[in-house]
């Protein structure tokens, strides 16, 4: 008999579900029978509709909470990227200690995605604006401290300091988890392990799980030391009262060495190639895949005879069902809130079958992922008048030290075709010699490493060819304690360089309590809300058009940390276009989710991929799948990985890649 299996949610989680029940392997009988075969139905349900290829046409670019804008919506100019916008690069070394997002790496590569990922540049100098006074991180000392009062000289050094005095009650760089599988280990058994003075609130042989990060660092920073920690981060989503034991692993994704990269089409991109793949996939193996967008879950169910029965609703009417309908398995690849939007429909009616997502145990693991809220805003400018390499009427006095330089491998094409001498380009690509893909702060550091590789002088005309091609000024950030928060450059990063040179700049990259600032912004004096919050899904529409008021009060803003507090907002150039995005509107209500305190996480990650396993006797074929729950929270790869690990666990899938040393979710009890 033919089988249905249906996916609600065209995001990062969706697709990768979708693609996987169609490219996968499984050596198992019973894995052989849950694979989809000729004739069987692949359903892919998505509130939206994004724009995913020419004959599926939307009102944005694909990705759920990833959505890259380009100006004038043009794919050949310049973009930002107003959600998630990159991820962290995996060498292909199989250790345990090796870092990187390894699904997304792998899926880039599988898609021939490959020749477009590239470095996302971070400033080794990064500008900051912090209690009205313009610093640079190289500029923070004991006779030029940030202004905070913070304990133990700590305003000397990094805002970052703060993660690390805190990480010290537990981990050092001697001691505690280096591999994922140990750091699994340490959200369910990690505790304070030195002496702490009476005077603190906690005690050696606390457990991390069960204290908030907040209280902990409030507890061992004090006011001050927290506020610069908090304000010099630039994420105030990392120094909330989460789960201790998993920020301290989450806040080393923050740490020198951690390589970023993205596409140079934007990050949207993998997105569109994993639908197209779909469709292929899909047409191959004669499965009948029915994409239907502008539909959205309602309601969901487990049959007495081991199927699941749910309703839809339309975009047009979100909270009128409209039909009910059969199938096999069912995946909810969508986050907290949207899955509790489900659960309304049926918490309060009288039905048949299991009401799996309003079971109390389920309903206290799905609590277990606190909503944080994002906003961010992008702007385009006829001149990158924020580069330290700048030189136009209006340079800024403290501009960002993003200019530097880094050889990729477009580089080395670049250097090919121009001429440059191929014995020194082989040296330059050499691994041994650390150049490609290796950030250089200054042109003397790069020449003075190219020339120690190839064992010979470079001419004027080589320097000026190497330096002209390999030179970055891009991505930052910059971090203030005001509303904007981070500023992140983008540059001009057009596909077609001979047009028109447009330079974009996220101008307000915001979470937590910051993104009801830019809210009451939307609208101008004298304008009253006409939509409800919950009906304004602005996520899905796409980036709207900033109003006059609010771009008033973002160059007001970007002046300050650009030319001083004492400056004017017409320091500012009026932007060419600029849009916002605002993540803690419906139906995500969040732009990403941590772990609270409290919860043993490991367990939940196994639990709630499939909920049912939380109810006895109860056995459903409904999963939930996503970031939300991952191990990699507000990451794409998180979203790879919990739907990875549904197929390999509950279908008999192969593993996409090895996961001997690299556990796609946390085991338990290990």
């Amino acid at each position: 008999m033919a089988k249905t299996y249906s996916i609600f949610g065209a995001g990062a989680a969706g697709l990768y579900t979708a693609w996987r029940l169609l490219n996968s392997m499984t050596n198992s009988e019973s894995g052989k029978a849950k694979q989809l075969q000729s004739g069987d139905t692949l359903e892919l349900f998505d509130w939206g509709q994004y724009t995913f290829n020419k004959d599926n046409q939307g009102t944005r670019e694909a990705g759920a909470r990833v959505c890259t804008w380009h100006y004038k919506d043009d794919p050949n100019k310049s973009y930002l990227e107003v959600g998630g916008m990159r991820y962290s690069y995996w060498d292909g070394n199989n250790d345990g200690k090796s870092g990187g997002h390894r699904l997304v790496t792998t899926v880039i590569e599988k898609l021939g995605l490959k020749p477009l990922s590239v470095p996302f540049n971070e400033s080794t100098n990064p500008l900051f604006y912090l209690r009205a006074k313009n610093m640079y991180l190289n500029d923070i000392t004991s006779s030029n401290p940030a202004p905070y009062n913070a304990d133990h000289y700590a305003a000397s050094d990094s805002p970052d300091t703060g993660f690390n005095t805190v990480e010290n009650l537990a981990v050092t760089a001697n001691s505690g988890p280096t591999t994922r599988a140990e750091w699994c280990n340490f959200y369910q058994n990690g505790v304070i392990r030195v002496d702490l003075p009476d005077t603190s609130i906690f005690k050696k042989g606390d457990r991390l799980s069960d204290i908030g990060y907040w209280n902990l660092m409030f507890d061992q920073l004090g006011s001050e030391g927290y506020s610069y920690t908090n304000d010099g981060n630039g994420y105030t989503s990392n120094v909330i009262n989460w789960n201790s034991a998993v920020a301290f692993d989450a806040n080393n994704e923050f740490t020198p060495g951690t390589e970023y990269r993205t596409l140079k089409t934007g990050y949207s991109t993998m997105f569109n190639a994993l639908f197209d793949a779909i469709w292929v996939l899909a047409k191959e193996r004669g499965v009948n895949f029915n994409y239907q967008p502008n539909t959205r879950l309602h309601s969901i169910l487990a049959t007495d005879d081991g199927k699941v029965r749910f309703t839809t609703a339309t975009r047009s009417e979100p909270n009128k069902k409209n039909g009910t309908f059969i199938t096999d398995a069912a995946w909810m690849a969508m986050p907290r809130a949207s899955v509790e939007l489900v659960a309304q429909a049926t918490r309060y009616e009288d039905h048949e079958g299991t009401d799996v997502l309003n079971d109390s145990q389920v309903q206290l693991y799905l609590e277990s992922a606190v909503l944080q809220p994002s906003y961010k805003v992008g702007m385009f400018f006829k001149e990158p008048w924020w580069a330290n390499n700048y030189s136009g009427d209006n340079a800024a006095i403290y501009p960002a030290q993003i200019n530097g330089y880094e050889v990729t491998q477009d580089v080395i094409n670049n250097l090919q075709q121009q001429g440059f001498p191929q014995g020194y380009l082989n040296a330059i690509e050499d691994p041994k010699n650390n150049i490609l893909e290796e950030p250089f702060a200054a042109a003397t550091d790069l020449i003075k490493a190219v020339e120690h590789a190839i064992q010979a002088r470079l001419t004027v005309p080589q320097e000026e060819q190497l330096l002209a091609a390999a030179e970055r000024n891009t991505i930052g950030p910059s971090v203030t304690d005001m509303p904007i928060r981070q500023v992140v450059y983008f540059g001009n990063n057009a596909l077609d360089q001979s047009g028109e040179k447009v330079y974009g700049l996220l101008a307000a990259y915001d979470d937590e309590q910051f993104t009801t600032f830019w809210r009451e912004l939307e609208l101008g004096p004298n304008q009253a809300r006409t939509i409800p919050t919950l009906q304004d899904t602005q996520t899905l529409d796409g980036p709207r058009t900033v109003p006059d008021i609010m771009v008033k009060m973002l160059r007001k803003q970007l002046a300050a940390v650009h030319f001083g507090p004492a400056s004017d907002y017409t320091f500012v150039p009026e932007p060419l276009e600029a849009r916002y995005m605002d993540w803690s509107l419906p139906p995500f209500n969040a732009g990403y989710h941590a772990f609270a305190a409290h919860y043993d996480v490991c367990d939940v990650q196994q639990k709630i991929r499939k909920p049912s396993q939380l109810i006895p006797g109860a056995d459903a074929n409904i999963f939930i799948v996503g970031e939300a729950y991952s191990n990699d929270q507000a990451w794409v790869e998180g979203a790879y990985c919990t739907a990875e690990s549904v197929l390999n666990d509950f279908f008999g899938v192969e593993p996409l890649i090895d996961n001997t040393h690299y556990p796609f979710i946390c085991p338990c009890g290990k």
